[in-house]
């Protein structure tokens, strides 16, 4: 009899503790909660530009190649130089030097010569000076260039604008969507951000092999958005 009495008890403890485990996996889903994004932007003129720019050298030695390579590049970065671009916001961005192979049908592979590669990054905070530099690298001999991209020296407020902007934009739609579904908001459970992002509306170009008039560059607008995600709690 004291036997039953114990396992009927601890039947019985059981019981008890899966309705409470039970009870308290059920509290989770006692509120009805909404899930959603914003998107804020901020657009604003640009107060900085990056201009690549690069020289490339074929020779039939690599050493040739990367001579001829050195001479133009000394004179193209000279040219920035001569346009009032400071040393320090002059940067190497890549330096390669690869053998060139023609492909004969039927045949092995022949090595031609090689190529010596060396590209440079100009940062520029005089926007109006970045035609007359992207041509003064272009007569010194710079035969490749890639993008002009245009940023902000600090994005602080432009982002504090666009996070506000996003969030304004995520209490808007939870407040259309709650009054859609005959709720309204209780309170905001949870508030995250995914970062903010820079898009600096990149400008694409091409080297010129003789003098031209000054070539003109738009600066435009850049773009700095933000985005977040809120968790709202609803109610009748």
């Amino acid at each position: 009899m004291k036997t039953a009495l114990c396992i009927g008890a601890l039947a019985a403890a059981l019981l008890a503790h899966g309705a409470s485990a039970q009870t308290s996996s059920d509290a989770r889903f006692a509120a009805t909660t909404l899930d959603l994004s914003g998107h804020g932007e901020a657009r604003q003129p640009p107060d900085l530009a990056t201009i690549d720019l690069g020289v490339s050298a074929t020779a039939p030695t690599a050493v040739e190649a990367m001579a001829q390579n050195a001479a133009v590049m000394t004179k193209v970065i000279a040219a920035m130089r001569a346009k009032g671009v400071a040393e320090h916001d002059i940067a190497t961005s890549t330096l390669s030097l690869a053998p060139q192979y023609v492909y004969p049908q039927g045949q092995a592979p022949q090595l031609t010569g090689y190529q010596a590669t060396n590209r440079i990054t100009v940062t520029l905070s005089d926007l109006a000076q970045v035609g007359p530099v992207v041509d003064a690298g272009v007569a010194g001999g710079a035969n490749e260039a890639g993008q002009i991209s245009f940023g902000l020296k600090s994005r602080a407020s432009a982002e504090n604008f666009a996070r506000l902007a996003a969030i304004k934009a995520l209490d808007d739609k939870a407040q259309v969507m709650a009054d859609a579904a005959g709720y309204h908001i209780r309170r905001l459970v949870n508030l995250s951000e995914a970062g903010a992002v820079l898009a600096p509306q990149p400008v694409m170009m091409m080297a010129r092999a003789q003098a031209m008039p000054v070539t003109p560059v738009e600066t435009g607008e850049v773009v700095v958005s933000v985005d977040v995600h809120g968790e709202f709690e609803l109610a009748h």
